[in-house]
């Protein structure tokens, strides 16, 4: 559990780079409608040689932090408790230290999928495709084993990351096939389309959209629209977005290190569509 509302609380992200992250102005927005005065939340740049140093240097007002790349698995080792959605994927993105000094690492990127789709009125697909083979692929195979009956694509560039994905397929309970990425415009024919690819990976796919697209999950948030979420949208499919995903894992991160339920989740998406407007 952690502390009350009117004792000095301190969060943050980090990661490397960590400059462009929006969780400062997420977790900001949550507190300031919460009413947690004395809490803050900042960003710090830490690469995995740094971060066991910061873990010593970290003081009891600490409630929790935020992980990004490159942190999400060498952060494991340090922890007292993973917990089973973070143990399934390897990677935490949630620290929250206890009252009795314990450290417990989560996962709520692969819920934050869940939930985000769940609020587009996704509540479950027979099949569904993946952009993409990276670590937010693997994520989103777990988000799809929740909700997603029947086999998942996986389109790729290579045997190796081909196999990997098979692997995190039989390890999720993943009905997973993978293919080549020259075919990555098969994809799009698909119920529900994950694409996890970097900025930029994606958009010669966008003059393959279908006429009648039915749901693209793009996983970027700036820079937004992508031109595959714009072409998919212009032709009348659902686009759930980057920052859907992002305000959903940090409304449980917020839930998680304050212990105050629910986050406002509103209010949060609204200060990070603010600060994008603003980039």
């Amino acid at each position: 559990m952690t502390a009350g509302a009117t004792d000095l609380r301190r969060a943050a992200v980090l990661g490397k780079p960590i400059a462009h992250s929006l969780s400062p102005v997420l977790h900001r927005a949550a507190y300031a409608e919460l009413g947690l005065t004395d809490w803050s939340y900042d960003r710090f740049e830490v690469d995995e040689a740094g971060l066991p140093g910061f873990f010593e240097g970290l003081g009891p007002e600490w409630a929790g932090l935020s992980l990004t790349m490159p942190l999400k698995r060498a952060v494991m080792p340090l922890l007292d408790e993973v917990s089973e959605t973070a143990a399934s994927v390897d990677a935490v993105n949630t620290v929250v230290f206890t009252e009795d000094g314990r450290k417990v690492g989560d996962n709520t990127d692969i819920p934050g999928m869940v939930a985000a789709l769940r609020e587009h009125g996704i509540e479950e697909v027979e099949s569904a495709a993946i952009l993409g083979a990276g670590a937010t692929a693997s994520s989103a195979l777990a988000a799809l084993s929740r909700i997603c009956a029947g086999e998942v694509v996986v389109y790729v560039r290579s045997a190796a990351r081909a196999a990997e994905m098979r692997e995190w397929g039989e390890r999720l309970d993943v009905e997973v096939r993978t293919a080549d990425w020259a075919d990555a415009a098969e994809a799009l024919r698909a119920p529900l389309v994950i694409a996890t690819t970097p900025a930029g990976t994606a958009d010669a796919l966008a003059t393959a959209v279908p006429e009648r697209p039915a749901t693209l999950f793009d996983v970027l948030y700036d820079p937004w629209p992508t031109e595959l979420a714009a072409r998919w949208s212009m032709f009348g499919g659902a686009v759930v977005g980057g920052l859907d995903l992002l305000v959903h894992q940090a409304v449980l991160q917020v839930e998680r290190m304050t212990g105050r339920t629910p986050a406002p989740l509103e209010a949060m998406r609204h200060a990070g569509e603010r600060a994008l407007a603003a980039r």
